[in-house]
């Protein structure tokens, strides 16, 4: 009885019912799409297993094809414009003594929405008719009353642009409580120097925050892949497949067209895609990156 009262066992009590769910809602699904992915089950009828064919058909799909295109463009924009736009206003804000907390704030709102609201938002703003941008444009300004989500040729860049709306202030916060770490003294001696505010952001900023940089170059390149609530709220991967990310080809794979063992492939491959991404990261700290 006193083994069960230990403050060792009580720990338990608390995990198991997080690690019951876990291991109900994600691990076992998880294993179940790995043996999946090699069969045409629908669902609902009998399971035929059929080897390697779905991911045969999956390198021959174009629409599978354009798909990861539209990944790797979305983790490139990313990897660039949420990332610079953080690095400078955090190192802005850094120089800010007076009202910074309100800045954190306002920087940092748009994380704590949820994406459904902030894809309504967005909405709004574009509408051709009754949002914003129309507005404007009925009281002569010259903007095309379009909304970016609908067209073939801005769709995709319209929806990384919401969702960086959405992640950037994260971003700030991160870069922000990184370079408070930062001893003053070596701004003070770099001061005595005479160096500029870009020298101090390049020779010192940069290199004292680089593990948390590391960090969020690798949680942007690990979430970029499953992305799916923006594009799926947004465009559903339209107008004609010009917004179609991997997860949201899966989900019209899994739940329109009741394809459960191609949805599956397409599923082991980006689980494959992240596990790679962890061991590259997990190999360069051993070779001695700060990560």
């Amino acid at each position: 009885m006193k083994f069960f009262l230990s403050k060792s066992f009580i720990a338990w009590y608390f995990i198991l019912p997080a690690f019951v769910i876990h291991l109900l809602v994600v691990a076992t699904p998880s294993v179940l799409s790995l043996a999946l992915c090699l069969t045409d089950w629908n669902g609902f009828g009998k399971i035929n297993y059929v080897g390697f064919e779905n991911f045969i058909e999956l390198f021959d799909d174009r629409y599978f094809k354009k798909a990861v295109k539209h990944n790797i463009i979305w983790t490139v924009i990313f990897l660039t414009v949420p990332i610079s736009l953080a690095l400078t206003c955090a190192y802005l804000l850094t120089g800010i003594k007076k009202g910074q907390l309100i800045y954190r704030l306002v920087f940092f709102f748009p994380y704590m929405l949820a994406s459904i609201i902030s894809c309504q938002i967005w909405k709004y703003i574009v509408h051709p008719l009754h949002g914003i941008v129309a507005w404007f444009s009925k009281k002569g300004f010259d903007i095309d009353p379009v909304s970016p989500f609908t067209m073939k040729e801005t769709s995709l860049y319209a929806v990384a642009f919401v969702d960086g709306w959405h992640f950037w202030g994260f971003l700030v916060v991160i870069y922000i409580t990184g370079m408070y770490q930062v001893d003053n003294s070596l701004y003070e001696a770099a001061d005595i120097e005479g160096a500029t505010k870009f020298q101090k952001f390049r020779y010192i900023t940069l290199p004292m925050i680089r593990p948390i940089f590391i960090f969020t170059l690798m949680i942007i390149i690990i979430w970029s892949i499953p992305t799916f609530d923006y594009p799926w709220i947004l465009t559903q991967g339209g107008p004609a497949y010009s917004s179609e990310v991997l997860a949201t080809n899966l989900y019209s794979h899994a739940f329109e067209r009741f394809n459960v063992g191609y949805s599956s492939a397409i599923g082991t491959l980006m689980f494959l895609y992240v596990i790679i991404i962890v061991g590259i990261f997990g190999i360069l700290r051993k070779l001695g990156w700060e990560i």
